[in-house]
């Protein structure tokens, strides 16, 4: 009887640590069936080597100019997940303050050929994808580098067309507006602005550079994307590995405010 307990305690033990090295390799990894990638999941203590919350504030910029090299997929998944992910598993909130929690946002994600580098050193197909928050996954849409013709409807602005990845936020303003009437269209424009915060501190901390595109041809960027009818564009952000990272000192900031202070 002795014995069996033991055997019992031995294979329970190996099962347990079996799972949590599964769970582990799902937690780190990029997992791609079909037309669905599972993301690595995001992490909420990332190191000390990532920035502060008060240095990306300090040295978020618009970033136009790119090197030529992919963002990680590690990169990606922290993007997303900041953007419009869950934060709150029970109430199934996000990370970004939504008018009554309607959450109105879709996020697209175009990716350009050799855009983003996976874990063994392969690459991201290139493609355009929309993000399932609920699974912290990639849903493809289409196949195909279409950087170039997203760069088009963005009339022609080239770093649409360098950047690695451009993030496209849609809204499906009904979700919000059947609550709030024609307030709820003002409350969908604050809650995209949330977003695109978030996409730049979280770009910033991660070392790379970003910037939000607002002038583009509506039907033309639905089209490249593919869109769903009630799916409306509002957001570009072209997000790539800066040539110069912008940093600035707390000690011009705090000389900036004191010569101020001097001025009656």
């Amino acid at each position: 009887m002795f014995t069996i307990v033991i055997v019992l305690s031995a294979l329970i033990s190996l099962l347990a640590y079996f799972t949590l090295t599964q769970r582990r390799d799902i937690a780190t990894t990029t997992y791609i069936g079909g037309e669905i990638i599972y993301l690595p999941l995001p992490r909420i203590r990332s190191g000390d080597h990532v920035l502060s919350v008060e240095e990306a504030i300090a040295y978020r910029r618009s970033i136009r100019e790119y090197l030529d090299q992919p963002i990680t997929i590690q990169q990606l998944s922290q993007i997303l997940w900041a953007t419009y992910g869950v934060t709150d598993p029970l109430r199934e909130f996000k990370t970004v303050p939504s008018a009554g929690a309607t959450y109105p946002l879709e996020i697209y994600v175009v990716v350009k050929t050799n855009g983003v580098i996976l874990e063994n050193n392969e690459y991201l197909e290139p493609g355009v994808y929309k993000y399932d928050w609920r699974r912290h996954a990639l849903i493809l849409v289409k196949k195909g580098d279409f950087s170039r013709d997203l760069m088009r409807e963005a009339l022609n602005q080239e770093w649409v067309g360098n950047a690695r990845v451009n993030i496209v936020i849609a809204a499906v303003f009904e979700r919000t507006t059947r609550r709030y009437g024609d307030r709820g269209v003002r409350y969908v424009y604050m809650e995209v602005g949330h977003a695109g915060q978030n996409v730049y501190l979280i770009s910033t901390s991660l070392g790379l550079g970003c910037v939000v595109i607002g002038a583009f041809n509506d039907d033309g960027v639905s089209r490249v994307v593919g869109l769903s009818s009630d799916e409306k564009p509002l957001y570009i952000i072209s997000i790539g590995v800066p040539k110069t990272p912008y940093r600035v000192s707390e000690h011009s900031i705090h000389n900036y405010i004191l010569n101020n202070r001097k001025t009656p």
